[in-house]
């Protein structure tokens, strides 16, 4: 058994390779199958799988259609992000805010503008609300998905995305934001469009691109 679940892994992480998947698929496809031998080895209750299936249902929601899993950023990249807004009140947003930590240090940093964060995964929605509703803070975290959002009222939009995100995201950056808007993303660029500033808040980790609405 264990050696038809290696062999399973083995050629769905190939065929994973082969059709140029994120590269977040890999673990995924090489370790699934040992994983349900070893599972189901524990003989645990069903009850087990099915909170298991909800919370992941809870976490990651439709990740399978926008490709963009929960990634989480951390303190230097909010440093690096309040390095870069504009010394002035402003309205930005965090798209595919995860658990706040980016909205909820802006909102902190700079009590002059208003920050929010827009996330489709139930889990991840509420646990950033109630964050900001036990700290009294002034960021605001919408529940849905921001591909429906309008763009136009806000000065800063942050993305932690993935590639496939990245071209759509430009064209909805350009056909919506004002002038002067800045659009900031960690981690993935934008091939047919190259950043007007690029940073590094890690070093050796990835960079931050900074796109002007011009």
């Amino acid at each position: 058994m264990w050696l038809l679940a290696i062999l399973q892994g083995s050629i769905a992480a190939t065929l994973t390779r082969w059709r140029a998947m994120a590269s977040w698929w890999l673990p995924i496809q090489l370790f699934f199958a040992p994983a349900l031998v070893l599972v189901f080895g524990w003989q645990l209750p069903s009850w087990i799988f099915l909170l298991a299936f909800l919370l992941m249902l809870g976490l990651y929601w439709s990740t399978y259609r926008t490709q963009v899993p929960l990634y989480l950023s951390g303190q230097r990249v909010w440093h690096a992000v309040n390095q870069l807004l504009p010394e002035r009140p402003l309205r930005g947003i965090d798209i595919g805010s995860g658990l706040g930590g980016l909205v909820l240090d802006l909102a902190r940093r700079r009590p002059d503008s208003r920050f929010f964060g827009i996330e489709l995964a139930p889990l991840p929605w509420l646990f950033s609300w109630l964050r900001a509703r036990l700290r009294g803070s002034s960021a605001c975290f919408l529940r849905g998905d921001y591909q429906t959002l309008d763009f136009s009222s806000f000065d800063v939009v942050f993305a932690y995305l993935s590639p496939v995100a990245m071209p759509p995201l430009w064209a909805k950056f350009q056909a919506e934001m004002p002038v002067g808007a800045l659009l900031v993303s960690y981690e993935f660029a934008i091939e047919e469009h190259p950043a007007d500033e690029i940073h590094q808040p890690i070093k050796a980790g990835p960079y931050l691109y900074v796109w002007h609405k011009h």
